[in-house]
Parts: structure tokens; C-alpha cells; sequence
């Protein structure tokens, strides 16, 4: 039955959830949409007795993803729902009971991801109906919680200090090394946080820098960031970690080094200036010049490779000169910058990869490349094993990171009959094949090179 009168709500209100233990958390009122949303992270699905219930996580304080609320709720029904992208999806739906200024009742929520809304909570007008009325030049006609009120209300929630905080700074949150690092960080008492390069964004202020994430959520107060950065994001990743750098936090590998090991002109440059055996390179833009190009590093067989490339993608093996002649005129004609390399056939499809963490060799492994292939590469298909190095190669792979000031490195030899080569340099070397080979813990070497850089000496 219809209330005499109806209460004013405004635009913006507060609700809080003693049931699932939330003190506050501010709601958008929205007449427009029919059913109420709660921001929810993690939601799983279980078995009490008989009947489903579902866990899940809540963030309520708008740009803040420190405090954490676990809740949980029996499901009231599974709905497929629009979201306002236009994608369905389907979701949990609770039934819990909300109060709002002096009114106690039983209110209907879905679970929904809303990282990147601007609020945590939408009130819609199901909610609404026969109780209020919408007033949407008001805000906070109930309650109008102070910054000083929402602190003593989460006090209890916020977790006292024992570890760094390091953010990793990556694409790909389920790929196997990033998962590692995580676990290491947590392992070893830290909190650890996955920051989706494509989702946090800066403000470039003198007086008031900031870096943001998903939905204006400021992230601060970071003690370390390891950058995991994949090539197709350099540019933007290096500018982000720039702006943590000069915020004060500590980058485990800079943004110099990571682009200067990306360039791979520039780091054959680096390596040749400063006496580090290469297979002979060459580089030329004219298609004139491509015969006494192929000439140079020897004749084919020969390397052809992008200089964006990584991970053995964008190499080529071309057999004969007519072959690579065409391969690089054919590059050229679209404008694609390419390394030409001479072939070193003793090397018989096997290559080194020295694991390289602050000037040390921590692990090596052997990669040989499956049969027809020319480039060892685990990235496909080839065959990793355990291997002693020789202290040659050691002092090559710990010169190499040293000329791009790389703290971590992944540096790739190939012995010659000319001695060990270098072949490239990767900024963000993957774990799973050296961790497999060598049943060493690299993720953990990693986060204690960070807490020896910052003199943490634990708890």
C-alpha cells in the first residue's frame, strides 16, 4: 500500500547493510533502471545444506581498493542482465535488507562487476517504488557522511601494515608468470596488487600528480611496481612507469632500460659499442642497397627479424639469397624496419637463456628448437632443459643487462665457433620454462631483490 507521503531522496544517497556487514556505501539513485546493483568481486557460488548461497567481495568506499568486505548471501534467483554496454550477462541476485535514513527494508541486489562505474552501488526503482520520491537537484538527503564518519565506520575493516605493497604492472593477469609473482609477493607477507596496464591513467600535475585505475579508483602509497610490460603497450606502459617514478615509488626495471631493450637497433648499437660479441648485423633502408645488405652479414642462410619482435615471433630463416633479397624488399616496400643477422649454423637450433637478477646469473637453462626449426623457442614448441654455463657466458649475460641498467633480464646466448654470442636482451623474461627446467622459486628471487632495494627486512 502507498505511503501518504513519500520521502526525498536525492541523486546520490547512502545506504548501509548491516546483513552483509557493509557500515556505508554510497548508492546512485536511478529511477531509470528497475533493479538495484551492488559492486561484487569474486563471486562464488556454493552449497549451504540445501539451498545456494554465493560469497563474494565488496569494495564500498569510491577510490579506495584497500578495504575489503567478504560477504555472503543465500541467491535469490540467477538473472540475465543488459549492461549499460549493451552486453548480457548473467548474474546473482540477493534479496538483503538495506536502510536508508529512518526506512528498514528488504531490498533486491544483483552482483555486478562495477570497477568501472563511478559508483559502488545502484539504487533502482523497484526500490524506490511506493516509498520515495526522486529529487535529483538533492544529494544525501538521509545521510551525508563526513570523510572523518566513513574512517571511524571502517576502521575495524583496515588491515594494519606488515609488508610492502607492490602493484604488477602486466596485461594478463591468469598468464603464468604474473600468477607466480603474485604468489611469491603474498608468500612472503606483502601485499600484492595486479594493475591491467590499459586501465590505469595519470594526471600530470606539478602540485598534485596522480595515477588512477578503473573508474577513478586513485591507487597511492605503492612501495614498488614490477613492470611486466608486453609489447604492443611499450609506449604507454613506459610513460605509467615514469609517473610512478616520479612519485617515488620504486620500478623494478626503468623505462629507459625497457625501451631501450625493445629497440633492438639501438640495443645491437649499445652491445657492439661496448665490446659485446653479436652475430654480425646489418640495417639499411633502400632496397638498393639489399644485395650488398645480404653480402655483409655473409650470405644466407640469414636472420631476418622486425625489430619490434619478441618471444622468436616476427624472425624469419631465409635459405638462399633470391629468398632473403625478396623477404627484405618485401618488408621494406611496407615500410617495416627489420635487422638482418647472419645465420650460425653450429649453434644447431639451440640457444641460452641466463635468468639475470640484479648483476647476477640466478638461473640458466638450454632451449632446442624442435626438428625443423632454426630458433630455440619454448614459446613454440621447443624443449627447455637445466644447463651449466660456462663463466664466458655468465659475464656476457651480466654485462648485457648491466649496458640497459635492467635490474631483471632474460639475456639469450648462442654459442658459435666464434666464442658465446649475444642475440637479445628481454625486459620481461617469462618464468614458466626456466622455473620447469630448473625447479628454482624465480618469482621469489624477484621479490626479494625488491625488498633489498628498499632495505625491508620484514616483520
Amino acid at each position: 500500500m502507498a505511503k501518504s507521503r513519500l520521502t526525498i531522496l536525492g541523486s546520490e544517497e547512502w545506504c548501509i547493510f548491516q546483513g552483509l556487514g557493509i557500515p556505508a556505501i554510497k548508492a546512485r539513485v536511478d529511477s531509470g533502471a528497475k533493479t538495484s546493483s551492488l559492486q561484487a568481486a569474486n563471486v562464488k557460488a556454493f552449497k549451504k545444506g540445501l539451498k545456494d548461497w554465493v560469497s563474494f567481495e565488496v569494495n564500498p568506499i569510491q577510490e579506495n581498493r584497500s578495504i575489503v568486505i567478504k560477504c555472503e548471501s543465500e541467491v535469490l534467483d540467477r538473472r540475465s542482465v543488459k549492461s549499460s554496454s549493451g552486453i548480457t550477462e548473467e548474474r546473482f541476485v540477493i534479496k538483503t535488507e538495506v536502510n536508508i535514513g529512518s526506512e528498514d527494508f528488504e531490498i533486491e541486489l544483483t552482483l555486478a562487476n562495477r570497477d568501472t562505474m563511478e559508483f559502488k552501488m545502484l539504487l533502482g526503482r523497484e526500490a524506490l517504488s511506493n516509498r520515495y520520491i526522486v529529487d535529483t537537484s538533492q544529494k544525501f538527503t538521509q545521510y551525508n557522511f563526513t570523510e572523518d564518519d566513513l574512517n571511524t565506520k571502517y576502521q575495524p575493516y583496515v588491515k594494519e601494515k606488515t609488508g610492502l605493497k607492490i602493484g604488477l604492472l602486466a596485461s594478463n593477469p591468469e598468464l603464468y608468470s604474473n600468477k607466480r609473482i603474485i604468489e611469491a609477493g603474498k608468500a612472503r607477507g606483502h601485499e600484492m596488487l595486479f594493475l591491467n596496464v590499459e586501465q590505469v591513467y595519470m594526471k600530470l600535475d606539478a602540485t598534485d600528480p596522480e595515477i588512477r585505475y578503473r573508474g577513478g579508483n586513485i591507487i597511492s602509497e605503492f612501495d614498488a611496481i614490477i613492470p611486466r610490460i608486453k609489447p604492443a603497450v611499450t609506449f604507454y606502459g613506459c610513460a605509467l612507469i615514469r609517473q610512478f617514478d616520479s612519485m617515488g615509488v620504486y620500478c623494478l626495471n626503468s623505462a629507459e632500460a625497457i625501451g631501450s631493450s625493445r629497440d633492438k637497433l639501438l640495443a645491437s648499437q649499445l652491445f657492439a659499442k661496448n665490446d659485446i660479441k653479436i652475430p654480425i648485423t646489418g640495417f639499411a633502408k633502400s632496397p638498393l642497397d639489399t644485395k650488398d645488405l645480404i653480402k655483409m652479414v655473409n650470405g644466407a642462410p640469414l636472420i631476418i627479424k622486425l625489430l619490434e619482435s619478441t618471444q622468436g615471433k616476427g624472425v624469419v630463416l631465409a635459405e638462399t639469397n633470391k629468398a632473403a633479397e625478396s623477404v627484405i624488399n618485401a618488408f621494406k616496400s611496407v615500410q617495416t624496419n627489420i635487422l638482418v643477422q647472419e645465420f650460425i649454423k653450429e649453434a644447431n637450433g639451440q640457444d641460452i637463456r641466463c635468468f639475470v637478477v640484479n648483476g647476477k646469473v640466478v638461473a640458466a637453462m638450454q632451449r632446442q628448437a624442435q626438428k625443423g626449426e632454426f630458433r630455440a623457442n619454448i614459446h613454440q614448441g621447443g624443449i627447455a632443459s637445466k644447463i651449466k654455463i660456462t663463466s664466458q657466458e655468465r659475464k656476457l649475460a651480466i654485462k648485457a643487462s648491466k649496458i640497459l641498467n635492467l635490474p631483471v633480464a632474460g639475456v639469450d646466448i648462442i654459442r658459435s665457433n666464434k666464442g658465446p654470442l649475444l642475440l637479445e636482451v628481454n625486459s620481461s623474461p617469462g618464468l614458466e620454462g626456466i622455473e620447469n627446467a630448473t625447479g628454482l622459486d624465480i618469482a621469489n628471487i624477484m621479490i626479494e631483490a625488491v625488498e633489498r632495494k628498499l632495505k625491508y627486512k620484514g616483520v
